[in-house]
């Protein structure tokens, strides 16, 4: 076994940090010393030895799972005041663009500043904001458009903070550790999709929606007094002006053929297929369902995407990575379209399973993808670059507005299914004429993701 090196006198505070993790992974190796339940998570999760990174994952949950409560609750009560498809895509618009326009200046605030103290400055003003919310909906007072504003204000403090979470857990791990921390962040994406929406639905149907946004502010109070207790870390100031940092971003995107290709589909997965879950309700009303038939249908998802998680972090190795990457795409696509389909049958047991599938495939594709991108990009630029990715998921509330439209005039199965058709055709476009992704060889990831930038015949 590898000896594990004892920290000098002067190393920094992330330094002592690893060298902690290392210790205990060490103890938890040692035969007899602890369970085989330990002694299995560490070895398949070794991120979760970094006590520092152990503290902000377990303090992710709170937030992230405040996120999908925030979902969950402005969808329903919505609905619930206007009753229309439309206006919960107007939702998914006041979700979609602030964040967008933001994210490009979150990403050069992640690269240039203390990661450390912009999260605790976003977490706190989330929950200032949802205790407004949760006062003008306890009082009776709130309005669609209370909402509407709420949710775009949500959406520009997010353009800021997403991109930092993605750039500040990697500080906080050595890189042996590395995809584990994107399984295990993407894991707490998904366990919080599976959980939160049944419990949202269950709160809802006892109390109210004020609920939710009460605990949604709670979530980003804990959030933020977590990341206090993280050791500041030096920032190297970036060389240029801001927008030159953005610029050099989308350079380095648009130089790199598997970087954009792989953006390219997953802004046109969240936007023309994902964009379903915006209309949910109309669906749990189409099955003649009600706020409980709501929270199951987006939990069923949420199991999917974890099951997705575990299939796909078991093949992550295989020389097939890139065709199952695709394969996985365009699987999703299909059974969205399926979901719509069986919808209209009114048959709920059917449309959980689609809903299952729809999103088992979807994390296929988008875990892989994250992995890929996180291994490769430079760290000076990490901030930027997924902060650019992590617009694909704004994209998905936006993409509410164009089905929910289509939904108005034909119906919400239709708009699904067309939008799931248009995605599918970008896959398949991807997949013939852009090898790139389709040679992604699982063994050597980073490697392969280098060596893609310098392809050039086969782009």
């Amino acid at each position: 076994m590898e000896r594990q090196r004892v920290p000098s006198p002067d190393a920094g505070p992330i330094d002592s940090e690893r060298a902690r993790a290392g210790i205990l992974a060490l103890k938890f190796a040692t035969p007899g010393s602890a369970s085989m339940a330990y002694r299995f998570l560490l070895q398949k999760y070794p991120a979760l030895g970094f006590p520092l990174y152990r503290r902000y994952w377990l303090a992710s949950l709170a937030s992230v799972g405040a996120t999908q409560l925030i979902t969950l609750g402005q969808g329903w009560l919505i609905f619930e005041l206007s009753g229309s498809a439309l206006q919960l895509g107007l939702l998914g618009a006041a979700a979609a663009l602030p964040n967008i326009l933001m994210t490009l200046a979150g990403g050069v605030i992640a690269d240039r500043f203390d990661k450390r103290r912009i999260m605790m400055v976003t977490s706190c003003s989330i929950s200032v904001l949802l205790l407004t919310l949760t006062w003008l909906d306890y009082s009776g007072d709130v309005q669609v458009w209370h909402v509407l504003a709420v949710a775009a204000l949500f959406s520009l403090i997010t353009g800021v903070d997403w991109p930092v979470r993605v750039s500040l857990y990697p500080n906080l791990i050595s890189r042996s550790a590395f995809l584990s921390a994107v399984a295990l962040n993407s894991f707490v994406w998904q366990v919080t999709r599976m959980a939160m929406p049944a419990l949202g639905g269950l709160v809802i149907a006892a109390s109210d929606t004020w609920v939710l946004f009460l605990l949604s502010a709670l979530g980003f109070l804990v959030m933020m007094a977590v990341i206090s207790r993280i050791p500041p870390q030096p920032v190297q100031a970036g060389k240029g002006t801001a927008w030159e940092q953005v610029t050099e971003g989308g350079r380095y995107i648009h130089g790199a053929p598997l970087f954009r290709w792989l953006i390219l589909l997953t802004f046109a997965g969240m936007f023309f297929s994902q964009s379903y879950i915006q209309i949910m309700p109309a669906f749990a009303s189409m099955l003649n369902g009600g706020e409980t038939a709501y929270g199951y249908l987006l939990s069923a998802g949420g199991i999917g995407s974890v099951v997705g998680t575990l299939l796909i972090g078991g093949v992550q190795s295989r020389r097939q990575l890139g065709r199952m990457l695709l394969g996985g795409a365009s699987l999703s696509a299909i059974t969205t379209a399926a979901f719509a389909g069986l919808a209209t049958t009114g048959i709920f047991v059917l449309a959980l399973g689609a809903v299952f599938l729809a999103a088992a495939f979807a994390s296929v594709f988008m875990i892989s993808s994250m992995s890929v991108m996180q291994l490769a990009v430079p760290d000076e630029l990490r901030g930027r670059v997924m902060g650019i990715h992590a617009m694909g998921f704004s994209l998905m509330p936006l993409g509410g507005l164009f089905v929910g439209a289509l939904a108005e005039a034909t119906g919400p199965s239709a708009a699904v299914i067309l939008g799931s058709s248009i995605y599918l055709t970008c896959i398949l476009w991807v997949t013939v004429s852009r090898p790139v992704i389709r040679r992604l060889n699982g063994r050597d990831i980073g490697q392969s993701a280098v060596a893609a930038q310098d392809v050039g015949t086969n782009t």
